[in-house]
């Protein structure tokens, strides 16, 4: 059995409802074990552990959300040259453009070598102040679908061999 590690971090409970949608849909794939673990509660023993990968951030003052980072740090050196050419995919929640959110996953999956089997993911909220940046999100139904979708190509890769 192959194992898809989705790790997330939400605060405002929108890229929750992504990392779920995605592991919803792999989760259809009955030969991967899909596992949603919170980016605070994530180990490199996780990483080691996994087959792909599914790193679900929001975008915070243009960036990944400091709780991802530090898992990355974390985790970044005991995963080192253990897990090259493992396929992985992101999801960024943003309130403007999350490209640089997913620009730095990017950055730090190049330095692991993992490979990208997909564009980065991302939905945009527009909350632009302070009230709506905060406030509890509620992700559109296309774009859970596409999530979704996500997880299940992922999986279905795995599945086949093809990552």
């Amino acid at each position: 059995m192959k194992t898809l590690l989705i790790v997330f971090h939400s605060l405002t409970g929108g890229t929750r409802q992504m990392a779920e949608a995605a592991c919803l849909g792999a989760a259809a794939e009955p030969s991967v074990q899909a596992r949603l673990v919170s980016a605070r509660d994530a180990e490199a023993a996780d990483l080691l552990a996994a087959d792909g990968y599914i790193f679900a951030t929001p975008e915070n003052l243009a960036a990944m959300a400091g709780r991802m980072k530090d898992f990355f740090d974390r985790t970044y050196y005991p995963a080192l040259d253990h897990i090259n050419g493992r396929p992985y995919a992101s999801l960024i929640c943003a309130g403007s453009d999350g490209e640089n959110a997913a620009r730095q996953i990017a950055r730090i999956a190049t330095g692991w070598r993992l490979r990208a089997v997909a564009a980065p993911l991302i939905v945009c909220t527009r909350a632009q102040t302070p009230e709506a940046i905060l406030a509890a999100k509620t992700i559109d139904a296309d774009d859970l679908d596409r999530c979704r979708d996500l997880g299940a190509a992922l999986a279905e890769g795995l599945a086949a061999g093809i990552f």
